[in-house]
């Protein structure tokens, strides 16, 4: 990114001066002996701070060539910022024009003031560095105040890169039709879309589930001859993802490789990530390898999504062999990295190892983050160390870290495994001492906890606050409350709940029918649990191990579970031929 700032260095043996210049194209570097003669000088140089803080150099003429290296017509790249790696750096002209969008002032304020701007090129440079960090800061009404007045207000000369701009943040919005009315605006101003804006636009479409204009961008790119590219799919595939449609976005996969379009290390990476989220690391791990025979480089990012893999399964032997590759491979573990290593000794049940990463992260130089105390906080917790947990959540208040509501989610979750209730609801009372609201997660934390402990008052008036006042219920809410009523043998209870979810606007998920089947499984009522298990179905709720084994265990003979066999591997042999591979 080509930025106004330049700059003198000006360096005897002992010491570095680095001060401002008034030339608009060049910057020069200069080292000066005692005497006062120059030894060395570059021409058309400059510098920027990079994502660690450092002081870097580039060299306008190479960068300006480069696809992203230029503050107009393509000099914007889908999805990571305008030239990776480098951020912005505002002149004190830009710092002031930041300053005054994020008052919140009225539009018209705003407007009125940047029409007292020169219209020259030092001030749409500086202009789009404030978009830029916007949109890092993810304030994207403030970037559609700016681009609007420079599209309807200034004299500045329509650019793809402010439509793209205005079409991004209208799809993190969801106002599709804001960004669709953009785009033909973008044509009518004669400016050329690019593989960027249609990128932007399909993925608003894949946000809003709007599946056949998501498609129709396709033909949209064919009529002005623009073939798919990875950037393309790339963004086709992470929208529909977002959009919690992964079925969707695997066949999308399969379709840009039968489309000869050879997928990328983004692309790879989004269905690695994918399919960790899902406990399919043997997935993931299948990718990783296809990756790697066409010749397709992982970056941290990939290795860091494996990692994650394997981290959510508690694989933490495979978690560490990705580790080491990944180090092998030349890439310097960031936090991120050191994360989900800790994850996978924290849910594999070795909260030690987990702390062994720890200390190693921060030996290596790389501070942890809030997420990383979080996960020491949960690897504790997860073994029932409340006590180290306890320290881990102090020492990150004592660093100026600010728990967050997942902090004192994972601390209230450490209390609730050991079943102290007044530990918990004093973290409950912190929590609104903080500011921060307790959500459903928590309310149903103390829903659990007093359940287990058998104080069912309690639990009732938890279950009347959440009906009653601003909390919402989810189907977590009722599984627990059915769980606790089945197993206390309060059935006639159970089965109210069970029947009035359908009048929260809730569908009961495996986990309802099960818990349900499991209170008769107790009292070994075979015809019951057989009755349920045939709703369960005709219901459209397939059964999952855990069901399974319960309708197992409510057999009192040899025929009756060689009947369940029947049932449960008929099942299996069905849903294998409708689900995916």
């Amino acid at each position: 990114m080509i930025f106004l700032c330049r700059l003198i260095f000006v360096c005897k043996f002992s010491y570095i001066f680095i001060t401002p210049t008034s030339s608009k194209n060049d910057f020069t570097c200069q080292a000066k002996s005692s005497g006062g003669e120059t030894v060395k000088k570059y021409k058309r140089d400059a510098i920027f701070l990079d994502k660690r803080g450092k002081w870097r150099s580039y060299n306008h003429k190479k960068l300006s060539r480069k696809r992203c290296g230029s503050l107009r017509g393509q000099g914007w790249k889908y999805g990571s910022g305008f030239v990776d790696g480098i951020f912005p750096v505002l002149s004190p002209v830009a710092q002031q024009i930041l300053s005054f969008v994020q008052r919140d002032v009225d539009s018209s304020v705003l407007w009125a003031a940047l029409d007292t701007l020169p219209a020259t090129h030092e001030t749409w440079d500086d202009l789009i560095n404030v978009a830029v960090q916007l949109r890092l800061n993810k304030q994207w009404d403030l970037i559609l105040l700016i681009c609007q007045w420079i599209l309807h207000r200034s004299s500045f000369q329509s650019d793809v890169l402010i439509f793209n701009l205005v079409i991004e943040s209208y799809g993190k919005k969801s106002l599709y039709k804001m960004a669709e009315k953009t785009y033909f605006e973008l044509l009518e101003a004669r400016c050329i879309p690019t593989e960027d804006t249609y990128a932007l636009l399909l993925k608003t479409y894949c946000m809003c589930g709007l599946q056949e204009k998501s498609e129709a961008i396709f033909a949209e790119m064919r009529k002005y001859g623009l073939p798919p590219s990875a950037i393309v799919y790339n963004a086709y595939i992470d929208g529909l993802i977002k959009a919690g449609n992964n079925q969707r976005a695997v066949e999308i996969f399969q379709r840009m490789k039968r489309d000869c379009c050879q997928p990328s290390t983004e692309t790879y990476t989004l269905l690695i990530n994918l399919h960790g989220k899902a406990r399919q690391s043997y997935m993931a791990l299948k990718l990783f390898n296809e990756m790697k025979s066409q010749k397709c480089k992982p970056n941290i990012c990939t290795y860091t999504a494996l990692v994650n893999a394997f981290a959510r399964e508690g694989l933490c032997e495979k978690a560490e062999e990705i580790f080491e590759q990944l180090q092998e491979d030349g890439h310097e573990p960031d936090v991120y990295a050191y994360n989900a290593l800790m994850e996978a000794y924290s849910r594999a049940g070795f909260p030690y190892g987990a702390a062994e990463i720890f200390s190693l992260m921060q030996h290596m130089g790389c501070e942890p983050d809030r997420a990383s105390y979080n996960i020491m906080v949960d690897a504790y917790g997860r073994a029932g160390l409340h006590e180290d947990a306890q320290a881990v959540f102090e020492e990150m208040k004592r660093l100026g870290i600010t728990p967050t509501m997942k902090s004192h989610m994972l601390l209230l979750s450490a209390y609730s495994k050991a079943g102290n209730v007044a530990k918990c609801e004093d973290i409950v009372n912190q929590m609104h001492e903080s500011g921060l609201e307790p959500d459903t997660f928590v309310l149903n934390s103390m829903l659990n906890l007093y359940g287990r402990l058998g104080q069912f008052e309690k639990m009732e008036e938890v279950l009347t606050a959440m009906e009653k006042g601003a909390y919402e219920t989810d189907i977590s809410t009722y599984n627990i409350l059915i769980n606790i009523y089945g197993r206390a043998g309060y059935f006639e209870k159970m089965e109210g709940l069970f029947h009035s979810v359908a009048t929260k606007n809730l569908k009961p998920d495996v986990v309802t029918w099960t818990s349900r089947l499991g209170a008769y499984s107790r009292k070994k009522l075979y015809p019951k649990c057989l009755e349920i298990f045939e709703e369960m179905i005709d219901a459209g709720c397939h059964p999952d191990g855990r069901t399974a084994k319960v309708l197992l265990s409510s057999c009192s003979s040899q025929d009756q579970i060689e009947q369940v066999t029947t049932v449960i591997r008929t099942m299996h042999k069905t849903m294998d031929s409708v689900l995916p591979v």
